[in-house]
């Protein structure tokens, strides 16, 4: 069967892009090497197309009622203008999705989901919206997408609009409607997956070609180049951002997975709550942590083993080369007692059986703070 194609797939071959297959899409793993794209991301600017990066339409007089019914976070605080990161649930408390959330007005929001969960999101809302006012539609190649990551993003970007970019105006996981490169209804979100400064683009999809090239023009003197997905992955894992389907999936939940902070127990009733509470009170079996290499030689697998004294405590969910940082990440579910920052570990890998020395970290091991992002 033939793999599909974003709009940007010819601009990948012309440039030379090694293309893997990502849930039936041809999508560019690396354009020159996964290092350079990862340090320039870090250090300038890297431009990313997410392959099937798509927005679920939620519209209706029952919208927020919907997402409140739905998402572990509550979208009754977000003001016009604003987004937030959440998961949705299942009734025992595991994660269909994690995903950001888009308020455009009070009876209309956007979804952003895992690309890989966007058919099961749709899906999901549409069964769960039974009886409510509130329409669900996957806007799907009606819309098109880049991201624009780096510290030096905003000149970039500011090159190519007349809103206004700064932090005042446009803070950390807030968005605007405006004209970019001459195309109007252009959203810009202050979101992404890389964990500096950054800007999301979402704007029809006629307009993917002329938008890559006004975007890879304005950048040319300020370092940007393009990313594929072996960057997005490394400078995810130096953030200790979990990934879908590798570290979340429907039998992990919000609190095993550290993601306890973005859920309101006390915006009331949403499915999977009750589970969640008696996990955030009776305490929980496993902990997604991140565990640090002292160098890049050593990149587990998943599911490779991970013990202290000789002991399992857990295994790894995926792992990847922190270029920026200089040494190999990975995140596993690790049992409680291990799940403490400077637990010394040993991770074993199951194809080798070569065995190395890591050490646990809860925060990110990357800018904990946010700062970059925040900037």
């Amino acid at each position: 069967m033939a793999r599909r194609h974003t709009p940007y797939y010819h601009k990948f071959t012309a440039l030379g892009a090694e293309i893997v297959d990502r849930i039936g899409f041809d999508a560019a793993y690396k354009f020159t090497s996964v290092e350079e794209e990862h340090l320039a991301t870090r250090r300038s600017a890297g431009l990313y197309d997410v392959y099937y990066q798509v927005i679920v339409d939620i519209k209706g007089r029952d919208a927020e009622k919907l997402l409140q019914k739905t998402l572990v976070n509550d979208a009754a605080r977000l003001a016009g203008g604003q987004a937030l990161y959440s998961s949705v649930c299942n009734a025992a408390g595991g994660i269909i999705d994690d995903l950001t959330c888009f308020r455009l007005s009070p009876t209309h929001y956007w979804l952003c989901p895992t690309p890989s969960r966007v058919d099961t999101i749709t899906s999901w809302m549409t069964e769960q919206a039974e009886g409510l006012n509130a329409c669900i539609t996957n806007l799907g190649a009606g819309r098109a997408y880049l991201s624009v990551q780096g510290p030096r993003s905003r000149e970039i970007v500011a090159q190519l609009t007349d809103a206004d970019l700064s932090t005042a105006a446009l803070p950390y996981f807030s968005f605007t409607r405006s004209t970019v490169a001459e195309v109007s209804d252009t959203v810009i979100a202050r979101t992404g997956y890389s964990g500096e400064l950054g800007y999301e683009l979402f704007y029809p999809g006629e307009y993917a070609e002329h938008m890559w090239d006004a975007v890879m023009a304005a950048g040319k003197d300020y370092g940007l180049i393009p990313c594929g997905l072996g960057a997005l992955r490394s400078v995810r894992i130096e953030k200790r951002y979990p990934l879908y389907g590798l570290d979340l999936d429907e039998t992990t939940s919000p609190i095993e997975a550290g993601l306890g902070w973005t859920v309101r127990f006390d915006k009331g009733d949403f499915t999977g709550r009750e589970a969640l509470l008696r996990q955030r009170d009776a305490g929980v079996t496993r902990t997604l942590v991140a565990i640090e290499f002292p160098d890049l030689e050593f990149v587990p697998a998943p599911g490779d083993e991970i013990g202290i004294d000789g002991e399992p405590v857990g295994k790894v969910t995926s792992a990847d080369r922190g270029y920026f940082l200089g040494r190999s990440l990975a995140m596993g579910y690790l049992n409680p007692d291990a799940a403490a920052a400077g637990t010394s570990v040993t991770v074993t890998s199951g194809a080798s059986g070569e065995s190395k020395i890591g050490t646990v970290s809860i925060k990110a091991p990357y800018d904990p703070e946010r700062t970059r992002a925040r900037a």
